[in-house]
């Protein structure tokens, strides 16, 4: 059995990583994290994974969040996705959340952790990811709604 922390590098994210690194040393259970990186340098600025000025790299990216993510837990697997271009009407949130959808599918975890202020809100903002990815009835949600506090740490 595993568990899928879909990770972006945000504060959530690495909260919900820690708490299935914690879930994992209970349950023995492997830690697959996914990195979801369209090949967009515009999206990759808005989300703080390259400077202004720096060349758009995926591969690069994808580096920094595995690092990231190792800082925090070690004992991982790293994934990095490229979302498919799908249908050009969807939105690029719309296309990062099928990319989860479908690891999940493919690994068929026993819980996703998910970093999310509005996972399970009546309301849910367009661009975030956790309320359409923890609506999927295949596996457990946990939502993480709140970042580590650092006396936790």
């Amino acid at each position: 059995m595993t568990l899928l922390v879909p990770f972006d590098g945000t504060e959530l994210a690495e909260a919900a990583l820690q708490r299935a690194d914690e879930f994992s040393d209970l349950l023995g259970e492997e830690v697959i994290v996914l990195s979801v990186v369209p090949k967009d340098a515009q999206y990759a600025r808005g989300h703080g994974w390259l400077d202004v000025n720096e060349e758009f790299d995926t591969d690069l990216v994808c580096t920094r969040l595995e690092e990231q993510a190792k800082a925090i837990a070690t004992d991982i697997t790293f994934r990095c996705e490229h979302p498919a271009d799908r249908d050009e009407r969807a939105s690029m949130t719309t296309n990062v959340i099928r990319t989860i959808r479908d690891v999940a599918s493919d690994i068929d975890p026993s819980i996703l952790f998910i970093g999310s202020e509005n996972a399970g809100q009546v309301a849910t903002p367009i661009t975030s990811v956790g309320s359409p990815v923890s609506e999927d009835p295949r596996y457990d949600v946990h939502i993480v709604r709140h970042p580590v506090a650092e006396d936790e740490e």
